[in-house]
């Protein structure tokens, strides 16, 4: 007779209300859970994978939760890079900037109205940098990743970024770069990695 295999969702709240602990209690990391892995299932192509995609989400939510609500304390800025879908010019820009910043800066991405998949035009051309967009997916702009941010740019999304005061605000007129060849892509990376620069010599210094 086999023993029943663990379950890796229930691993993973054990995991987390115990990094959490004093911070949120087991109900709220177990919705942070569901709510991750309810949306990762409709998206992630690799079911092996999805435990940790669901880790990794549900402490990215909880992480940002916990900021805004100032019961953790930043060690370093929170970059967040908006778009319409999270699926192009937002993903390329969180990816420069956590390469670039070598790690004095947090980065997260969202889009307004994200979609299933990342465009992979977008991931041939960073990964002609050496930046593997692998473990990426499409998120949702949520009030915690908002209030947690300290630096927000917004990439096309109009309106639909509240606006949330002691935070640092900017638009970036950036081509789309969805159903745009190789090429194109390549010069909206370029173009994202002068501004992405820019931001970070103004934050850092």
């Amino acid at each position: 007779m086999t023993s029943a295999r663990p379950d890796p969702y229930a691993a993973i709240v054990d995991d987390l209300s115990y990094s959490y602990e004093g911070v949120f209690p087991r109900e709220s990391v177990q919705l942070a859970v569901d709510e991750a892995r309810e949306r990762l299932e409709l998206v992630s192509t690799i079911p092996t994978y999805l435990p940790v995609l669901v880790a990794k989400d549900a402490r990215e939510r909880l992480t940002a939760a916990a900021q805004a609500q100032g019961r953790i304390t930043k060690e370093v800025p929170e970059l967040l890079f908006v778009c319409v879908h999270n699926a192009g010019r937002s993903q390329m820009a969180a990816a420069l900037a956590e390469r670039l910043s070598g790690g004095r800066v947090h980065v997260r991405s969202a889009g307004s109205q994200p979609t299933d998949e990342i465009n992979p035009v977008v991931v041939q051309a960073l990964a002609e940098r050496g930046i593997s967009l692998t473990e990426a997916y499409p998120k949702p702009l949520t009030d915690s990743v908002l209030r947690a941010a300290d630096v927000i740019v917004t990439m096309g999304c109009g309106d639909a970024c509240p606006i949330y005061t002691g935070r640092r605000y900017e638009d970036w007129s950036v081509a789309d770069p969805h159903g745009a060849d190789l090429d194109t892509v390549r010069d909206i990376r370029d173009d994202i990695q002068a501004r992405v620069t820019a931001l970070l010599r103004d934050v850092l210094d």
